[in-house]
């Protein structure tokens, strides 16, 4: 018979002891002199507890959903944080960026109402005086 053979092959099962009678003390009375006592019928067996064993295979499936579930719901907790803070860092960046271009403006209009008399009192400063009457040059067509 070849190992496999031997592997898948019904297993021999011994037959089970006959029970021996356990064999009762000897009195020193002999039963006679004693009274009869009434039978009690014998109780059924309580049903077998299940083994400590059986009960942590049980518990222990459970034990590990329980922390899968606490860490999934941590893992969606801090996303969710995460999400938060990055949505106010975005309208953070929004704010920024307006005030950046409202500042950019409000200097333009600075600049330009400023201008024109620094121009013109440096041109004092340097003997410049103004135009009375403008006057006109014929830049004509050479030929």
């Amino acid at each position: 018979m070849s190992a496999v053979e031997s592997w898948f092959a019904p297993a021999a099962v011994a037959e089970p002891l006959p029970r021996k009678k356990s064999p009762r003390r000897a009195s020193a009375t002999s039963p006679a002199t004693l009274p009869a006592r009434p039978r009690t019928p014998r109780r059924a067996p309580a049903p077998a507890r299940p083994k400590a064993q059986r009960s942590f295979r049980v518990r222990l499936p459970l034990v590990w959903m329980v922390v899968f579930a606490v860490l999934l719901v941590g893992v969606v907790a801090v996303n969710v944080a995460v999400l938060r803070a990055n949505v106010s860092v975005n309208n953070l960046d929004n704010k920024i960026a307006q005030l950046q271009i409202a500042n950019a403006n409000l200097a333009s209009q600075y600049s330009s109402a400023t201008a024109a008399p620094r121009v013109e009192a440096a041109a004092r400063r340097a003997g410049l005086i103004p135009a009375q009457t403008p006057t006109l040059l014929d830049m004509g067509r050479r030929k």
